[in-house]
């Protein structure tokens, strides 16, 4: 059996390591909430070097943004799973109730209030790289709405790549949405009100 030349064989091994990174990151992420913590601490927690982990990424920024594009891939992922084979606005339905969810835990939850603040500096700073974050979501929405128009469920002159991405941005600020209105009128905005108020403009 031919033996893999180096290159191959190292690939394994670093993207382990850039893995290791990610995951003691999002440790720190789940513990404290924030994601002001440093490069050391981060090296700390993967028991490595500086040396280490500047092989993998130039910043902390570009570990953050590696580790939110990955979570936001992985979910879609489940996302879509979870929204095949079903009628269109019941896809959609299900793909805002799943986004919209409180947190399982009170790790989770730290997790989400850290990215959901991190996101807000990526569309500020780096709006380019956080496009390329959301489009694996993006297209999903994509591929439901069109599925809802050859359906007849949703209008036909949608303009489906800005209605997508309209309706994703607001979906993600769920979290926001939830304790705004608390604050406002005492009730809560959860997944269902978001897909109710969607619904009225795509079959209007």
């Amino acid at each position: 059996m031919a033996k893999p030349n180096g290159a191959a064989a190292s690939q394994p091994a670093a993207e382990s390591r850039a893995q290791s990174f990610m995951r003691s990151a999002l440790a720190i992420l789940g513990e404290t909430g924030r994601t002001d913590f440093t490069v050391l601490e981060v090296v700390e927690r993967s028991k490595t070097s500086l040396r280490a982990f500047y092989q993998h990424f130039a910043t902390k920024d570009e570990l953050l943004l590696a580790l939110v594009e990955k979570i936001m891939a992985d979910a879609t992922e489940r996302w879509r799973a979870d929204t095949e084979g079903v009628p269109s606005d019941e896809a959609l339905r299900r793909l805002i109730e799943r986004i919209s969810a409180p947190a399982e835990s009170s790790t989770q939850d730290s997790i989400n209030r850290g990215l959901t603040y991190y996101n807000d500096h990526l569309f500020e700073a780096r709006p380019m790289e956080f496009a390329k974050v959301l489009t694996p979501l993006h297209t999903l929405v994509v591929d439901i709405l069109n599925r809802g128009i050859a359906e007849g469920t949703f209008r036909a002159d949608l303009d489906v790549e800005t209605d997508a991405a309209i309706l994703m941005q607001t979906v993600l600020g769920a979290l926001r949405l939830r304790d705004l209105g608390t604050g406002l009128n005492g009730i809560p905005i959860e997944g269902s009100n978001l897909f109710t108020f969607f619904l009225r403009g795509l079959t209007s």
